[in-house]
């Protein structure tokens, strides 16, 4: 609880921290069930806001906190427990992104135009607005999917880390096999071809929903790609250089990703790693 609540409030100032305080939430959750990581849940919550009202004046970012990323993570947490499959806990944290994207524009059908809005009053007073222009216009059409995406990424991570600080506890190597075993059913892949060719074909607000929900789905599918590349190298003569490289790429160009959705998306039919690694390699 302490972990939590006090990393929540460091996280104000260095957002990636709060990927280790939803973990500590996570952990709590997969080790002794949904009960205890609830107790840890509300309790954090409560450690935050008074920690919030004496340092900062202000306690409505606990309640903002417990909402958009402790009870997310506790509930995927369940769900890994319970089902002990990480592609299940994965593609049910996707499904809770997609949730919160239809529902912001249930409420809120003009979402381009206010982002649109949020952009152009985050750019600074000397900027040129003109030669930005077209890139907020394009920018706010798709904002909520990223926005979804970086929330839904931040709760894999968590869960992510808190499951293998549990491996490294109970099960060493445990996380490992489960990463890189990550996969999806191929109805899923048809929904999501079917998804992105909507998209495509259709117009106005459908268009923009759907590629919003084409963004978060892309998530799901860079981490398979991730699982999939990663077994694959791990097979080669030169796997302690190759892995890490492939990593190091990922981190230092982004774009590099897309190629490697495309590989999680169609690893559903072509099944790679079982055709291009050995089985010391998974």
């Amino acid at each position: 609880m302490i972990v939590a609540a006090t990393l929540a409030l460091v996280s104000l100032i260095m957002p990636p921290v709060s990927i280790v305080s939803s973990a500590s939430v996570a952990l709590v959750t997969l080790r002794m069930g949904a009960f205890e990581g609830l107790y840890v849940l509300v309790c954090s919550s409560v450690v935050a806001a008074l920690l919030g009202f004496l340092l900062l004046g202000n306690f409505q970012f606990a309640l903002v906190y417990a909402g958009l990323l402790w009870l997310p993570v506790w509930l995927i947490s369940i769900v890994l427990r319970e089902g002990r499959h990480l592609s299940l806990a994965v593609e049910i944290a996707v499904l809770l992104g997609v949730v919160w994207v239809l529902g912001f524009y249930i409420y809120n059908p003009q979402a381009g135009l206010m982002w649109k809005e949020m952009l152009a009053e985050m750019l600074p007073a000397d900027a040129p607005v003109e030669a930005v222009q077209h890139t907020i216009d394009v920018m706010a059409h798709y904002m909520t999917g990223i926005v979804a995406t970086g929330m839904v990424s931040s709760l894999l991570f968590g869960l992510f880390l808190g499951r293998w600080w549990q491996a490294n506890l109970y099960n060493p190597g445990g996380f490992r096999q489960e990463y890189l075993s990550l996969t999806s059913p191929a109805t899923l892949t048809l929904a999501t071809t079917a998804v992105v060719v909507l998209a495509s074909v259709s117009t106005g607000i459908v268009s923009e929903v759907s590629w919003n929900v084409v963004i978060l789905l892309f998530v799901l599918y860079a981490f398979i790609g991730t699982a999939v590349l990663h077994t694959v190298f791990a097979a080669m003569k030169l796997a302690r250089y190759v892995v890490p490289m492939f990593y190091i790429t990922l981190f230092l160009i982004p774009h590099a990703i897309l190629p490697v959705a495309l590989i999680g998306l169609v690893d559903a039919w072509l099944n790679l790693r079982k055709k291009y690694s050995t089985p010391n390699s998974r």
